[in-house]
C-alpha cells in the first residue's frame, strides 16, 4: 500500500492504525488522572455533613444544624468560611492550569500530571492531619494545585494518544475515572461518618493520597504523545511511538500532517495572544462557553452538596450519605452509556438529549421541594414515597449529565484545538471551569438559603440556554482526525466566516499537498 492515508468520498481523511493493547493501557492509566478531581468532588460535601467535623471546625453550622430546630432548613449550612473550604480548592486550580500550560507545551504532557499527583499528595495529608481552619484551606489550596495540573494535561494526553475512530470513547474515560472518584468517596464516607469517636473524616481527607499515588506513579511510566514529542524536536522518537500506538508500519501520512503542525505552532511566539486572532475565534468560544455551561448545569450543586443537600430536604446524616452513594452508582452507570455512544451517535446528539433529560429534572425537582418546604424552609415530616421521587429524579438528572455535559465537557474542547494553541486554550477551558466551580460553589448556600427551591429554576434556565447553543454553534466532531479539524468549521454556516480556506492550518495544508501523491480516494 503506498504511503499516506485514505480520504473517503466527504474529504475526510482516514489515517491507518487500529486500537492496540499498549494504547488502551495507557489511556486507561492516564484516564485515572481524573480520580483525584473525582474524590476531592465526592468527599467535600461528605466530611460536611459529618457533625463532628462541623463541630471541630465549623461550630456555627453545627449549632444550626444540631441545636436549633427553629432553623430555616435552606439556612442552616450558610457560613462563609465552610464554603471557602469547599471552593478555594477551584481558585488555586484556576492559578495552576495557567502555569500547566507551559509546562505541557515545553516539558511534555506526563510532566504536568507528575505535578498534579505530588501536589495532591501533599494536600492530602495535610488535610487529613489538619487541626485547624487554615491548615484545611491550605491543604484544599494545594489539591487545587495538583488539579489544575492534572485536568490540564490528561484530556490533551487522550486526545492525542486515541486513534481518533475511538476517541470520544477513550477520551471520556477521563469523565468515568471522575465519577469512579466521587463514587468511592462517598462509599467511604458513609463507613467513616460511622466510627466512633468522630475522626472519620481525617480518613475521608487523607483518603486522597491513594488516586494522587496512582497518577503520580503513573505518569512517571506512561509514554509521552507523538505530538510533544514531535513539538519538542523528538522526531524520530515520535514516529516510532506513532507506529507502536497506531499498531500499523505505515504512519506517514499522519506523521508528516503532525510535523507539519508542529511546524506551524513553533512559527507561534505567543500562544496566548494568538489566541485572540480571528481564525481562533471558535475555538476560544467553545473554551469558554462549554465549561462556562457545562457548570451551569448545576451539576457541582448536587455532587459537592448531595449529602447536604438530602440534609436539608429532611433526610438523616445516614440516609442522606447513603442517597449520595446511588447518586454516585447512576453517575458512573451513566457515564458508561456515554462510552458507548459517543463515537456512534455523536457529540451534538448526546448534548441535546442530555439537555432535555436535566431541563425536566429540574423543574420536577423544585416543585417537589417547593410544594413541601415553600417559602419558609419548614417541611414538617416528610413521607417516604416523597423522598424517593426527589431522589429518582435526581438520579435521573445525574443521568443526563453524565452521559452528555460531563464527559463532553472535557472531551470537545480537548479534540478542537490545532496544535499551535492546544495547550494555551484547554488552560483557557480548566480556568473557566474552575472559576465557574469557584463561584458556585462559593454562593450556593447562599443561593439555597435565599433563592430556596428557586434554584433548581435558575439551572434549568440556562440547560434551555446551553442546550440552544449548541444546537445553533456547535458542529459535529465524531470521526475526525485531531489534526484535521479545521475542516468542521470551515463548513460551519457560521464559523466559515472566521476560518476561511488557506487561512487555517497553512502548514498543515502544505503537509498535506507533499504527500498527495500516497493518498488513495475510496
Amino acid at each position: 500500500m503506498p504511503a499516506g492515508g485514505f480520504v473517503v468520498g466527504d474529504g475526510q481523511k482516514a489515517y491507518p492504525g487500529k486500537l492496540t493493547p499498549f494504547v488502551l493501557f495507557t489511556c486507561v492509566v492516564a484516564a485515572m488522572g481524573g480520580l483525584i478531581f473525582g474524590y476531592d468532588i465526592g468527599i467535600s460535601g461528605g466530611v460536611t455533613s459529618m457533625p463532628s467535623f462541623l463541630k471541630r471546625f465549623f461550630p456555627s453550622v453545627y449549632r444550626k444544624q444540631q441545636e436549633d430546630a427553629s432553623t430555616n432548613q435552606y439556612c442552616q449550612y450558610d457560613s462563609p468560611t465552610l464554603t471557602m473550604f469547599t471552593s478555594s480548592l477551584y481558585l488555586a486550580a484556576l492559578i495552576s492550569s495557567l502555569v500547566a500550560s507551559t509546562v505541557t507545551r515545553k516539558f511534555g504532557r506526563r510532566l504536568s500530571m507528575l505535578f498534579g499527583g505530588i501536589l495532591f499528595c501533599a494536600g492530602a495529608l495535610i488535610n487529613g492531619f489538619a487541626k485547624h481552619v487554615w491548615m484545611l484551606i491550605v491543604g484544599r489550596i494545594l489539591l487545587g494545585f495538583g488539579i489544575g495540573f492534572a485536568n490540564q494535561a490528561v484530556p490533551l494526553y487522550l486526545s492525542e494518544m486515541a486513534p481518533y475512530k475511538y476517541r470520544g470513547a477513550l477520551n471520556i474515560g477521563f469523565q468515568l475515572s471522575i465519577t469512579i472518584g466521587i463514587l468511592v468517596a462517598e462509599v467511604l464516607n458513609y463507613f467513616f461518618a460511622k466510627i466512633k469517636g468522630g475522626w472519620g473524616w481525617r480518613l475521608s481527607l487523607g483518603g486522597a493520597v491513594v488516586p494522587a499515588l496512582i497518577i503520580t506513579i503513573g505518569s512517571l511510566v506512561l509514554p509521552d504523545t507523538p505530538n510533544s514529542m514531535i513539538e519538542r524536536g523528538q522526531h524520530e522518537e515520535a514516529k516510532t511511538k506513532l507506529r507502536r500506538i497506531r499498531g500499523v508500519d505505515d504512519v506517514s501520512q499522519e506523521f508528516d500532517d503532525l510535523v507539519a503542525a508542529s511546524k506551524e505552532s513553533q512559527s507561534i511566539e505567543h500562544p496566548w495572544r494568538n489566541l485572540l486572532r480571528r481564525k481562533y475565534r471558535p475555538h476560544l468560544t467553545m473554551a469558554v462557553m462549554i465549561p462556562f455551561f457545562q457548570q451551569l448545569t448545576g451539576i457541582n450543586v448536587i455532587m459537592f452538596y448531595a449529602p447536604v443537600l438530602f440534609n436539608t430536604i429532611g433526610f438523616t446524616t445516614d440516609a442522606s450519605l447513603m442517597s449520595a452513594v446511588v447518586t454516585g452508582s447512576v453517575n458512573v452507570a451513566a457515564t458508561l452509556v456515554s462510552i458507548y455512544g459517543v463515537d456512534r451517535w455523536g457529540r451534538r446528539f448526546l448534548f441535546l438529549e442530555g439537555g432535555t433529560q436535566m431541563l425536566i429534572c429540574q423543574a420536577v425537582v423544585a416543585a417537589c421541594i417547593g410544594a413541601k418546604f415553600g417559602v419558609d424552609g419548614t417541611p414538617g415530616e416528610l413521607p417516604k414515597w416523597y423522598a424517593i421521587v426527589v431522589v429518582t429524579f435526581i438520579c435521573i438528572y445525574v443521568a443526563g449529565f453524565a452521559w452528555s455535559w460531563g464527559p463532553l465537557g472535557w472531551l470537545v474542547p480537548s479534540e478542537i484545538f490545532p496544535l499551535e494553541i492546544r495547550s494555551a486554550a484547554q488552560s483557557i477551558t480548566v480556568s473557566v471551569n474552575m472559576i465557574f466551580t469557584f463561584i458556585i460553589a462559593q454562593i450556593f448556600l447562599t443561593m439555597l438559603c435565599h433563592l430556596k427551591f428557586g434554584l433548581f429554576l435558575v439551572f434549568a434556565f440556562f440547560v434551555v440556554v446551553m442546550s440552544i447553543f449548541v444546537y445553533i454553534f456547535l458542529p459535529e466532531t465524531k470521526g475526525i482526525p485531531i489534526e484535521e479539524m479545521g475542516q468542521v468549521w470551515r463548513s460551519h454556516w457560521y464559523w466559515s466566516r472566521f476560518v476561511e480556506d488557506g487561512e487555517y492550518g497553512n502548514a498543515l495544508e502544505m503537509g498535506k499537498s507533499s504527500n498527495q501523491a500516497g493518498t488513495k480516494h475510496v
